[in-house]
C-alpha cells in the first residue's frame, strides 16, 4: 500500500478493477486503513491485523455496516498469505465485531471498546476537560422500580451492556430469515394474507409441536398450541383466565423476574413469594402459601440458575395433582453448556402445566413470537382471550419461522449461538476469577446470564447505579427479590463480546473493592 498516492478520493479505483471500492462502501483494499505489513511485529501478523481493524471500528473509521475487503484481495495487497487474513476475520467474527454475509462480504456489526481497563475510575473523579466525574443515569436506579423501569433501563446508554435476557443479536440469521421470507411470499396462497386462526398459523403450530417434541420432550398436537406475542403476552392471557375463575394469587419463586411480576400485577394478581434453594422451589413453602397456582422457571431458575431437582419435581407434580396449576416459563432452556438437558415439566404433567416458550432468547425478542401450551380445561378460554387481544399474531413472520424450524436452519442456529454464548460465558467466568475471586457465582452451567452474590451490607442497587455511570449496564439482584436476601448482580454475557465482558467485570471490581481478593463472600 503506497502512502504516496493522492487524496482518498484520488486513490479510489474505477468500479470493477481488482480491489476497487464500490457504491456500497467496500474500501479499495490497496487503501484499506493505509496498512502495510511491514508495520506488523515478526510472527504476529494476525494479531496485528485484528488489532488494527478493531481500532478502526472503535474510532469510527470503519462504521457499523461497512464492509471489509475480500480476504483474497487484502492478502494480495498486504503481500501476506490469505490464511493470515482469513484467521483475522474469523477472530473478529467470534468477537462479534464483524459478521459474514455470504456474497455480501464481511460487514462491521458492533463497535469494540478501546482496550480493557484494570479497574474503574474512582467515583466522582474529574471527567474529560475538567468536567465533573461520572454520575448515575437519572431515573434508572434513583427510586424503587416502577412500571416503566425496563424502558428506562434499556434506553440508558452504556459502553458495555451486561443486561440479562439478551441473546447475541449480532448472530441473528439474517440471510436464512430473508430466504425463508422470500420463499413464504413466493408460495403462500392469497388466503394466507387474510384473518387467520387466533391460535396461530397451522404451519407454525405444526413446526412448534415438532420442535417441542425433539428439544423439550413434550408431545402435543398442533391444535393444542397457541401462538402468542412472546412470554409477556402468554402471562397476560393466563392471568386473565385465572382471574375470571376466581384466582387472585399466582405464587412466584423468590427471587424471580421483576418483569414477570410486573405483568402479573398489571392484571390484578398478587405474587406471594416462595423461597428457592439449591434444589429449586421449596414445595413445602408453596403448600404453606395457600396459592393454587405458581409460576416457575424449572430448567434454569431466574435469576439463580438452579435446576429443579428430581425429588422436588415429584413433590411439585403431587401438589399439582391435588388441584394446583404450574405455569412453566421455559425461557432459555435450549442454552446449556456444562450439563445435560432437563425435561420440561410440561412433559411430565401436561394436564397440570401451562407451558410457555418463545424464540426471544434463541433468535431475537423483537420477533415477538412465542407459544402457549395449556391443559385442556383452560384451552378454550385462553383462545378466546387471545382472539380478543389481537385476532392473532402477524402471519408472515410465523410462516418464516416455521420454515426455519422445518428446514433445520433453527437447529443450526441453536448450535451456532451455543458456541458463541459459551465463549462469552467462559470469558465472564475467567474475568470474575481474576477480578472478583471471592464473589459467589451462580447458574453458570446454562442460560444467557449468571448471578454473583456479595457479602451482606453491599448495596447492589447503588453498585449497579455506579456501574452505569461508568458505562457498564447490569441489574441488581435486589430488583428480583421480594424478601430480604444476599445482595448481588445479575450479569448477562450473551450480547457482549468477550473483550467487553472482561472489561465490564473489571469495571465492576474497581467499584467494589470489598468483594475483591482477600475478602470473603
Amino acid at each position: 500500500m503506497n502512502r504516496a498516492k493522492g487524496s482518498p478520493v484520488d486513490r479510489t479505483k474505477e468500479a470493477g478493477e481488482p480491489g476497487a471500492g464500490n457504491a456500497a462502501g467496500t474500501p479499495a483494499a490497496s487503501d484499506f486503513l493505509q496498512l502495510t505489513a511491514d508495520q506488523a511485529p515478526r510472527g504476529g501478523l494476525s494479531d496485528w491485523l485484528v488489532g488494527q481493524i478493531r481500532r478502526a471500528i472503535a474510532d469510527g473509521r470503519l462504521p457499523t455496516g461497512s464492509r471489509l475487503p475480500a480476504t483474497r484481495v487484502l492478502a494480495a495487497d498486504l503481500k501476506v498469505s490469505r490464511g493470515v487474513v482469513t484467521e483475522s476475520y474469523r477472530r473478529l467474527v467470534e468477537d462479534g465485531h464483524v459478521v459474514g454475509r455470504g456474497r455480501s462480504g464481511t460487514v462491521v456489526a458492533a463497535t469494540p471498546l478501546n482496550g480493557a481497563r484494570g479497574s474503574a475510575d474512582p467515583v466522582g473523579a474529574a471527567g474529560p476537560a475538567g468536567t465533573a466525574g461520572p454520575r448515575p443515569a437519572a431515573g434508572v436506579f434513583d427510586t424503587p422500580p416502577q412500571a416503566d423501569v425496563f424502558d428506562t433501563f434499556r434506553a440508558a446508554p452504556a459502553r458495555i451492556d451486561l443486561s440479562p435476557g439478551l441473546p447475541d443479536l449480532a448472530a441473528f440469521p439474517r440471510n436464512a430469515w430473508l430466504r425463508a421470507e422470500r420463499a413464504v411470499l413466493a408460495e403462500a396462497a392469497s388466503g394466507a394474507l387474510g384473518y387467520g386462526d387466533p391460535r396461530g398459523a397451522p404451519e407454525l403450530r405444526r413446526a412448534v409441536a415438532g420442535w417441542l417434541r425433539v428439544n423439550r420432550g413434550i408431545t402435543a398436537a398442533p391444535e393444542e398450541i397457541i401462538v402468542v406475542a412472546g412470554t409477556a403476552q402468554a402471562l397476560g392471557l393466563v392471568a386473565q383466565v385465572l382471574r375470571a375463575r376466581g384466582v387472585d394469587r399466582l405464587a412466584v419463586e423468590d427471587p424471580s423476574s421483576l418483569g414477570a411480576r410486573q405483568h402479573l400485577h398489571s392484571w390484578g394478581l398478587e405474587t406471594p413469594p416462595v423461597p428457592v434453594d439449591g434444589d429449586g422451589v421449596r414445595v413445602d413453602a408453596l403448600r404453606a402459601s395457600g396459592a393454587s397456582a405458581v409460576l416457575l422457571t424449572p430448567a434454569h431458575q431466574f435469576p439463580t440458575g438452579v435446576v429443579l431437582g428430581g425429588e422436588r419435581r415429584r413433590e411439585l407434580v403431587r401438589w399439582a395433582g391435588e388441584g394446583g396449576l404450574v405455569v412453566e416459563d421455559d425461557y432459555d432452556a435450549e442454552h446449556r453448556y456444562d450439563r445435560a438437558p432437563v425435561a420440561a415439566l410440561g412433559a411430565l404433567a401436561p394436564d397440570r402445566v401451562c407451558y410457555l416458550g418463545s424464540v426471544s432468547k434463541l433468535l431475537a425478542p423483537a420477533l415477538r413470537i412465542g407459544w402457549l401450551l395449556a391443559p385442556a380445561r383452560h384451552r378454550a378460554a385462553l383462545t378466546d382471550a387471545k382472539r380478543f387481544a389481537d385476532l392473532g399474531n402477524a402471519v408472515l413472520p410465523q410462516l418464516a419461522l416455521a420454515r426455519l424450524m422445518e428446514s433445520g436452519a433453527l437447529e443450526r442456529q441453536l448450535r451456532l449461538v451455543r458456541r458463541r454464548h459459551r465463549v462469552r460465558r467462559d470469558a465472564m467466568i475467567a474475568a470474575l476469577r481474576t477480578h472478583l475471586p471471592r464473589a459467589r457465582v451462580h447458574g453458570a452451567a446454562a442460560g444467557l446470564h449468571l448471578t454473583v452474590t456479595f457479602p451482606p451490607g453491599v448495596d447492589d442497587t447503588a453498585l449497579a447505579s455506579r456501574a452505569l455511570a461508568h458505562g457498564v449496564k447490569t441489574q441488581p439482584l435486589s430488583w428480583h427479590t421480594q424478601r430480604p436476601g444476599r445482595p448481588g448482580l445479575v450479569l448477562g454475557y450473551a450480547a457482549a463480546t468477550p473483550s467487553a465482558v472482561a472489561e465490564g467485570v473489571a469495571v465492576l471490581a474497581g467499584l467494589l473493592p470489598s468483594a475483591g481478593p482477600g475478602r470473603g463472600s
